[in-house]
């Protein structure tokens, strides 16, 4: 009896991530133009973009927004999101990894590895998602496919699998040796469909040795590999493609390719590995949730089960508001009531899209596996659960990074001031990483997020989406506190009696920083209580007070962090004691114990990446040093120098600029976050 397939193994959820500038949105450019979506190639360049369609990723050359497409090929449907570079726009990043089942890392070959793919990887690490490794610009001067694939074993730690050589090098770069089939791909100057030969006679020696060094990478990793590489001291090319695609899909390998986005060269057989070696729907564990407030509950990706899917981006554009859902289980249709498990409240779904970057195509149904886009869902914001009313299930959604740095903004005018409140709004509605709030000191509304290029697009979107003209403070970054030298010992007595039933808690802490191993950042509280002097539920009490009062330090109101809290004693009244009062007791006595310690304040610091000219190294350097950095190294590639140092983020305003004047424009720079250090003493606390 022949059996039918199932339709969901012919789909591929796969984003596309890199440092800025190593072509990622080229790839994504050239994919659709290979699959026939599109029938002329978009330049990032000229503006003529699918996935970068935002006026202010055209203006800048970059992209800003995670875009979302879907191709065919090979009789599979791809869903592909091309992310954002630059470390500002990370959570888009984030949110996208979150529902992706894999992913396509690209690699300047010149460049190698770079601080911002360095991040996007570990990202993708932290989610599980398989990736293969695309080396990009193999047609520039100074790319070498061996150093980039170096870079990636050195810098990132995987088993990278290289079944690719290239055919010429440089300018003279025209394909690519598959040394999985062993046959060569050859683009003409024309850049259209490869050639597919023999060998070429001058590389097949060396193609050989390459073979067979993937040989036996794969079957020091792959048991079944391993046992016939013993019997017949070479593997076959099924038997090599299966062992590949185990390898990615369990992370114990990344296939590499190579090409020529740009060029058009390596397209084809990249697509062809995205469909052999990435998972579909069926590969991939099955989501986790909570099943309506009780336990723990999975879903396979099958549309015969109750519908389940989480909202991982919301965008209100010229064709109204839009929610991009990932479906995990059931069947969506148009029409359909769904409820917003976090919300609690049911909306009817309007339409069912699918996505092409700012154009759609309407469906009317939508299965498993899907990435769609949907309307009418007015509540639901990204990370949302939208679920079948009568089979709840909340799934946990992506985690918005802490935003670093604020700015004050204001109307112009007065009449103003509502309009401006509304499009804030609706940024922090589409963008969870962007804060909005009212200094309590100042009265001024100050938004917050990653970084001083993202707060300028933001700032720049509420112009462009014809909202008030604004005035914009300089950018301030975000400060912590934590404790150098702390307390033991500290007593606490909280007593009010003020009619009626009272209130006692009696609590002592010890209050110290975190270890070295720990870093300056987190939280730990702990109970070394004995004999039962303090109940267990009062114990927990405290610890909630505790963490509330993490949110106002001593020294000048920031958040506090990097602390460790020991409650070692306390006592209870028979009738006044209670939750609220040692909660009230917990907040209250490490507000007091602090300003008994030896208070520091944090300042956020950035991995710097300098690229300049070897004559601009010594300027570029004093430049570094008066603002604080410590560099960290330097090494030379191709006639330039790249300095690595961490600089404070408050340091690095105008950088750019600064950078630009010394070395003629020729100097470029790359930032991430690195944490938190101890900010000088002549630094403001507010």
């Amino acid at each position: 009896m022949r059996t039918t397939p199932n339709p969901l193994s012919a789909v591929r959820n796969l984003g596309i991530l890199a440092h800025v500038d190593a072509g990622k949105t080229t790839v994504t450019e050239r994919i659709l133009y290979a699959t026939g979506t599109t029938r002329k190639r978009g330049e990032v360049h000229d503006g003529t973009t699918v996935t970068d369609f935002d006026p202010q990723e055209r203006d800048r050359g970059i992209t800003i927004f995670a875009a979302a497409v879907s191709c065919a090929w090979d009789g599979h449907r791809i869903n592909l999101i091309d992310t954002p570079g630059h470390v500002d726009f990370a959570d888009e990043v984030e949110r996208s990894l979150r529902v992706l089942d894999g992913a396509v890392a690209v690699f300047d070959a010149v460049a190698g590895v770079e601080p911002q793919s360095e991040s996007v990887w570990r990202q993708a690490d932290r989610h599980g998602v398989p990736r293969i490794a695309f080396v990009n610009k193999l047609d520039r001067a100074g790319a070498d496919l061996d150093r980039a694939v170096g870079s990636i074993r050195e810098r990132l730690h995987p088993a990278p699998l290289v079944v690719q050589l290239p055919v010429g090098a440089e300018g003279g770069f025209t394909g690519v040796v598959d040394l999985v089939r062993m046959r060569s791909l050859i683009w003409g100057d024309d850049e259209g469909t490869a050639v597919d030969g023999a060998v070429p006679e001058e590389l097949r020696e060396e193609a050989v040795r390459r073979r067979r060094a993937l040989e036996e990478a794969v079957a020091e990793r792959h048991p079944a590999a391993l046992e016939e590489f013993c019997d017949r001291e070479t593997l076959s090319a099924a038997t090599l493609t299966t062992a590949l695609r185990d390898l990615t899909r369990s992370g114990d390998g990344v296939v590499v390719l190579c090409g020529s986005a740009y060029r058009n060269r390596g397209i084809e057989p990249l697509l062809d590995a995205v469909v052999a070696y990435l998972p579909s729907p069926l590969d991939v564990p099955a989501v986790r949730g909570v099943h309506d407030g009780a336990g723990q509950q999975q879903r396979n990706a099958d549309p015969r089960l109750p519908f389940a899917g989480l909202v991982f981006k919301v965008n209100a554009g010229a064709t109204g508001r839009l929610a991009y859902v990932r479906i995990y289980s059931g069947t969506l249709e148009k029409g359909d009531i769904v409820c917003d498990a976090g919300a609690g409240r049911t909306e009817r779904v309007a339409r069912i899209l699918r996505v092409m970057a700012d154009r759609h195509v309407q469906l009317d149904r939508a299965v498993a596996g899907d990435i769609v886009a949907v309307a009418g869902v007015k509540s639901a914001r990204p990370g949302a659960t939208l679920c079948d009313p009568g089979a709840p299930l909340l799934l946990e959604p992506p985690v918005a990074a802490d935003p670093v740095v604020s700015v004050a903004v204001e109307a112009r005018r007065s009449t103003d001031t509502g309009r401006l409140a509304t499009a804030l709004a609706r940024l922090a509605e589409e963008d969870p990483s962007l804060v909005v709030r009212i200094d309590a000191e100042t009265g001024q509304t100050v938004l917050s997020g990653r970084g001083e290029l993202h707060l300028e697009v933001a700032v720049e979107r509420i112009r462009r989406d014809g909202g008030p003209e604004v005035t914009v403070g300089r950018p301030r970054v975000a400060y912590r506190e934590t404790v150098a030298g702390g307390v033991r010992g500290f007593v606490y007595r909280h007593v009010k009696q003020d009619g009626g039933a009272g209130q006692f808690a009696h609590v002592v802490l010890d209050v110290e920083p975190l270890g070295p191993d720990a870093g300056v950042t987190g939280f730990v509280f702990r109970s070394a209580v004995t004999g039962g002097r303090v109940p267990q539920e009062y114990v927990r009490a405290v610890e909630a007070g505790c963490r509330d009062a993490l949110a106002e330090g001593p020294l000048g109101g920031h958040p506090v962090t990097g602390l460790r809290v020991t409650l070692t004693d306390g006592s209870t009244h028979v009738k006044d004691s209670s939750d609220t009062a040692f909660r009230t007791a917990g907040r209250l006595g490490l507000r007091a114990a602090l300003r008994a310690c030896t208070a520091v304040l944090l300042e956020p610091v950035a991995e710097v990446t300098v690229t300049v000219p070897a004559d601009a190294v010594g300027g570029v350097l004093g430049d570094l040093a008066a603002r604080r950095g410590r560099v960290g190294g330097s090494q030379a590639r191709g006639g330039a120098a790249v300095l690595t140092a961490i600089v404070p983020l408050a340091e690095l305003f105008g950088y750019a600029t600064r950078l630009r004047s010394r070395t003629q424009g020729r100097g470029t720079f790359t930032t991430r976050p690195a944490g938190y250090a101890p900010a000088p003493a002549t630094t403001p606390a507010r």
